[in-house]
């Protein structure tokens, strides 16, 4: 049997008058902005304050995208009769975005919790010299780094805070205790 001629045409109209009164999915992406997952990759942001200049997370990117300057500075004594201590202190932190591909490791490495995903987006350049960005940018994009889960509520008190509780207890019961172990 020989097709009708004109049926594919028809089917093919067919088509198109149905998805015609469908309502559109696509999101007009400047006007709307997409509505993200709530642990998003975007970005990598710097919390300056936890860094410590160790350096694993620049040795463990495979992309070696990340950038780390320091000097050695030399802090006094603590008490007399102490000796002094020498710390890192970070000069420079740059994360060249044009190499970076995204994999996380430099967050899951770093011990001190400086690292975390913003989920930042619109971060593009003209000139890719500029995707180069420096601490000052990496740690305004903390400001957007969204807060973690909350915990299970049936799951088990983590031990540091178990401890800290117990200390504290022992601390309220000897200082309710007067007299004892004072002078």
């Amino acid at each position: 049997m020989a097709p009708i001629p004109g049926s594919g045409l028809a089917k093919g109209l067919a088509v198109t008058l149905r998805t015609m009164t469908r309502k559109t999915v696509t999101e007009q992406y400047p006007d709307t902005l997409p509505e993200l997952p709530p642990r998003t990759r975007g970005v990598i942001g710097l919390f300056e304050e936890n860094c410590t200049v160790c350096m694993l997370c620049a040795r463990e990117c495979p992309d070696w995208c990340i950038y780390i300057d320091s000097h050695k500075e030399t802090v006094p004594a603590a008490a007399p009769g102490g000796r002094e201590r020498s710390r890192n202190v970070l000069d420079r932190f740059a994360i060249d975005f044009s190499l970076c591909m995204y994999c996380g490791i430099c967050i899951e490495v770093c011990p001190f919790d400086a690292l975390f995903w913003s989920p930042e987006f619109e971060y593009a350049e003209t000139d890719i010299r500029d995707l180069t960005h420096e601490r000052d940018k990496l740690r305004e994009w903390m400001w957007t780094v969204p807060a973690p889960p909350a915990l299970d509520p049936g799951a088990e008190e983590p031990k540091e805070i178990a401890a800290a509780r117990k200390t504290a207890e022992k601390l309220a019961a000897a200082q309710a205790q007067p007299g004892e172990g004072t002078s």
